[in-house]
């Protein structure tokens, strides 16, 4: 259990200490999707879902959910995020809406949980505004797809920037 860093000598966890590290430039983009009936792609980009503005509130509550991913996952630190941005697009291919999001901060640790956080939250929440029209839909592909800064350097999830 060596490679793990919240996992103590006798595997008990805990959050680790990052009081020493040198403050950096840290950024995470994180990706997903959410595939559904062509139907109810119309539906959303016709503003004709019963909720309301589905892409709006989901881009809301993505940017909120990072904001308090300590409060969510356990061990995380609590930052003082200087960015969140979250994008959601169409995707005729899948099809549905393609959700990145951008965190950033100058700090002594990542952002990577507070990005994949706001995909995940703005992911549930188009799920929840058009379940009503649409049962099947299909979360997926959440994944970091770039970070920069920090100790281990850069990261580019592969075949993608």
């Amino acid at each position: 259990m060596s490679g793990l860093t919240h996992i103590g000598a006798s595997g008990e966890a805990h959050m680790v200490d990052v009081g020493d590290k040198a403050e950096t430039v840290r950024t995470a983009i994180a990706e997903g999707h959410v595939k559904m009936a062509q139907s109810t792609l119309v539906l959303i980009r016709e503003g004709n879902a019963k909720k309301g503005d589905v892409i709006g509130t989901a881009r809301l509550a993505g940017i909120m959910a990072a904001k308090r991913t300590a409060d969510l996952i356990p061990l995380c630190h609590p930052l003082m995020l200087s960015k969140v941005s979250v994008d959601i697009v169409e995707d005729e291919t899948l099809p549905g809406l393609r959700v990145t999001a951008t965190v950033k901060l100058t700090g002594k640790t990542g952002v990577e949980m507070e990005a994949l956080t706001a995909v995940s939250v703005a992911c549930l929440t188009i799920y929840d505004m058009a379940k009503a029209a649409d049962k099947t839909m299909e979360i997926g592909g959440i994944h970091v797809a770039k970070k920069t800064g920090g100790k281990s350097g850069d990261f580019h999830f592969p075949e993608t920037f």
